[in-house]
């Protein structure tokens, strides 16, 4: 559900695919037929990427597609499933901190 009150459903396909597969639209089609008439979004999600019949298909049925690239990139964005392996420190110099220093 969307918000708590209900008033908005996703429908949500997720495949965990090989990267080199390509989804098609025959699979696009087959969700948009699941979900027909239940009055809600589509979201199909998978590890793979999608042909362009497949995006065509979707944009024209108002389905929302996240392949494998974008998929790991809103993981690292959200931190959702990924850890911290370095940080780096950029450094500057703090001048308003000198200019008190040299008042006092």
């Amino acid at each position: 559900m969307e918000d708590k009150l209900g008033f908005s459903l996703i429908y949500i396909q997720a495949k965990e695919w090989t990267q080199d597969r390509i989804v098609g639209q025959p699979e696009i089609q087959s969700f948009v037929g699941a979900i027909a008439g239940k009055h809600g979004d589509g979201l199909f999600v998978t590890t793979a990427k999608f042909s362009q019949k497949a995006k065509n298909y979707a944009q024209a049925h108002h389905i929302i597609l996240i392949d494998g690239e974008r998929l790991a990139n809103l993981m690292i964005e959200y931190n959702f499933c990924v850890s911290v392996h370095k940080t780096f420190e950029i450094k500057a110099i703090d001048t308003d901190a000198i200019n008190e220093y040299q008042e006092e």
